[in-house]
């Protein structure tokens, strides 16, 4: 009789949990729609799409501002520990195109591999550099049909596109699902909300802006998205192209001069702000906490850096 009651339990097991101590079909399959790209759910979703897109929110801040002469790239540079080397998140594509990426690195590398294949033969083909617009759809043709395959993937990557072509300056922001959409200014990756409402408020002002002044709102940008660490060229990286000016890649050297002279420039915005409480001095309140006030403000202006 124990050993029935035996074979009946480890029977009762293995039906329960496929003879591995735990439930697959409670525990691996919760969502029975998310096992193939093809595969709607009831609600019209695809659910490894939006996996992808969410691939893009995990990854490191990339952004992006244009003017009517020229383009402005900057990402913030990740590594994996102390000991290695960031990943490269910033590609030339052709002398008047560059992409910055957010998302799987090695997505981003293939995808701007395929990019310089188009260029260079349209470039052979028609003797004229390839507008950034129809290079932008192609890519976008190429990120849909991994929707449409059951067996693809989508690309985890997004993709910021920076190019100037006859009809000027442009910025394309091209997703997983293979949508794109071109903006004035965008930011893409982790904690890039707080770029974003950066960008939203000076967003007035971009397109009469100057290169410096493209660089410095991007390097701004780029310090709201750090959330508190201190901006280093060695964290971040800035990429140019505009009227005159083929795609480059900044150099550290240059970078920390712009970060250096911004410095200086938020550290004299402090003492216009001191007019606030002099209008409060009528107010019957205590004096030293007006002093205090000062102080603090004081040492607010002393570090501009620190959020």
């Amino acid at each position: 009789m124990e050993v029935q009651e035996g074979i009946a339990r480890e029977t009762e097991e293995e039906e329960k949990g496929n003879g591995f101590g735990f439930d697959f079909e409670s525990r691996m399959f919760r969502n029975q729609y998310d096992t193939d790209v093809t595969t709607w759910s009831p609600a019209g979703r695809l659910f490894q799409v939006e996996y992808a897109m969410e691939a893009v929110k995990q990854g490191s801040a990339a952004i992006g501002l244009r003017s009517k002469t020229h383009v402005v790239l900057a990402c913030v540079n990740k590594a994996n520990s102390e000991l290695s080397s960031h990943q490269k998140k910033i590609f030339k594509v052709d002398n008047h195109i560059g992409v910055a990426i957010a998302g799987l690195t090695a997505d981003g590398r293939v995808l701007s591999r395929y990019m310089r294949s188009e260029c260079i033969n349209y470039n052979y083909t028609y003797e004229s550099p390839l507008p950034v617009g129809r290079l932008v759809v192609q890519l976008a043709d190429k990120a849909q049909v991994c929707t449409q395959r059951s067996w693809k993937r989508p690309y985890g990557v997004g993709l910021l596109v920076a190019g100037l072509d006859e009809s000027g300056a442009h910025l394309y922001y091209n997703c997983p699902s293979g949508n794109y959409f071109e903006y004035q200014a965008f930011a893409i990756g982790s904690r890039s909300q707080a770029a974003k409402t950066y960008l939203e408020r000076r967003f007035d002002n971009f397109m009469g802006s100057t290169r410096e002044d493209l660089i410095k709102d991007a390097l701004i940008a780029t310090r709201e998205s750090l959330q508190g660490e201190k901006l280093r060229s060695s964290v971040c990286t800035i990429a140019v192209v505009g009227v005159g000016e083929p795609f480059h890649i900044l150099d550290q050297e240059t970078v920390q001069q712009l970060i250096d002279n911004f410095e200086i420039v938020k550290e004299e915005e402090p003492p216009a702000e001191e007019a606030v409480p002099a209008t409060e001095q009528d107010a019957p309140t205590d004096q030293a906490s007006g002093a205090d006030q000062g102080a603090a403000a004081g040492d607010q202006g002393g570090s501009p850096m620190e959020t």
